[in-house]
């Protein structure tokens, strides 16, 4: 064989080589969940939980105008109330003077938790609603806020404990989300020395809880980056609550054409074995509005796929210290 042979079968051999590693490369790199935005919306509203209750699919949602005093009626501008997906009936107004509501289903029982507004001092506890037909409600005091903090938005799941939610604070930070637990729904001890806080001590707001053994998984509202601008949607999970990771494939949402500069407070749902994504767009100040997103799979498929097992993503440590 002379040389020049010799150089040609090298020289194919190694392409035959740059090729299948590329492909392999390719092949190898994570692809983020499919998700597709719906294209439709409900004006004017932003915190809301989809649940199916009794054989009805309902958003609970809120409504608020945090401009007016108790003189001037806050109580009637500030309310939680239902929409019938099916329907598209708005009905059962509840939680008077109330926002930032969150609900949760438990057997024949709705239970639905929501801050308490108050005349220009920004939002305090958090109380407990619950209804066995959408019409009569009981009330009590869920999470009791420190003399120094507000609470905001909320999330309750249930893991093999009982169960736990995580809500929103501004301490230590502007905006972050704590830990509670609760063997009944209505006994709540709030887990010590645990606050989200992302990666850096930054803002992680509007959390989405959810428990797969043996992961908790939470959607939250980030700020804006570098090259995702605007309220964007994070997604991170842990096993034990303090040590957590941040998915490599975020953001999970942000705004697209006709969506303001916001995608936040995401909350989730499966239905017929596909996960539906409920999510607020916006301006932050003057308008916003729920849309909705679907992934082609059960919600633990949808979660999971964040966390390609190749790809390490950033960690967050939620151990105050």
């Amino acid at each position: 064989m002379n040389s020049s042979s010799t150089i040609l079968r090298l020289a194919s051999c190694c392409a035959f080589v740059l090729v299948t590693l590329t492909a392999t490369t390719r092949a190898e790199e994570p692809r983020r969940p499919e998700l597709t935005k719906l294209p439709f919306a409900f004006a004017k509203g932003m915190e809301n939980t989809p649940l199916q209750y009794k054989g009805r699919l309902l958003l609970v949602m809120n409504r608020r105008d945090d401009t007016k005093s108790e003189k001037d009626g806050y109580r009637d501008s500030m309310y939680g109330y239902f929409l019938d997906l099916r329907t598209g009936e708005e009905f059962g107004r509840f939680a008077a003077g109330h926002s930032f509501v969150n609900g949760f289903v438990e057997g024949e029982r709705l239970h639905v938790f929501a801050s308490q507004g108050t005349d220009r001092d920004w939002f305090q506890s958090i109380d407990h609603f619950w209804t066995d037909d959408l019409k009569t409600w009981q009330q009590e005091e869920a999470i009791r806020k420190t003399p120094d903090e507000h609470l905001f938005n909320s999330s309750v799941c249930r893991d093999d404990q009982g169960y736990v939610m995580a809500y929103e604070s501004n301490r230590p930070v502007q905006f972050c989300f704590r830990f509670a637990r609760s063997p009944d729904l209505h006994h709540w001890t709030t887990v010590p020395n645990l606050c989200f806080r992302g990666e850096r001590n930054e803002y992680s707001a509007c959390p989405a809880l959810r428990y797969f053994q043996p992961y908790y998984y939470v959607l939250y509202l980030h700020a804006a980056t570098k090259n995702h601008p605007g309220w964007i949607t994070y997604i991170a999970r842990s096993k034990n609550l303090a040590t957590w990771e941040i998915s490599p494939l975020n953001p999970v949402l942000e705004a697209g054409p006709g969506e303001g500069i916001n995608n936040s407070d995401v909350d989730v749902i499966e239905i017929g074995g596909k996960t539906y994504l409920t999510y607020a767009t916006g301006d932050q100040a003057t308008w916003s509005a729920v849309r909705m997103a679907m992934y082609p799979g059960p919600l633990h498929d949808f979660l999971a796929a964040w966390f390609p097992g190749n790809t390490p993503g950033p960690t967050a440590d939620a151990r105050l210290k």
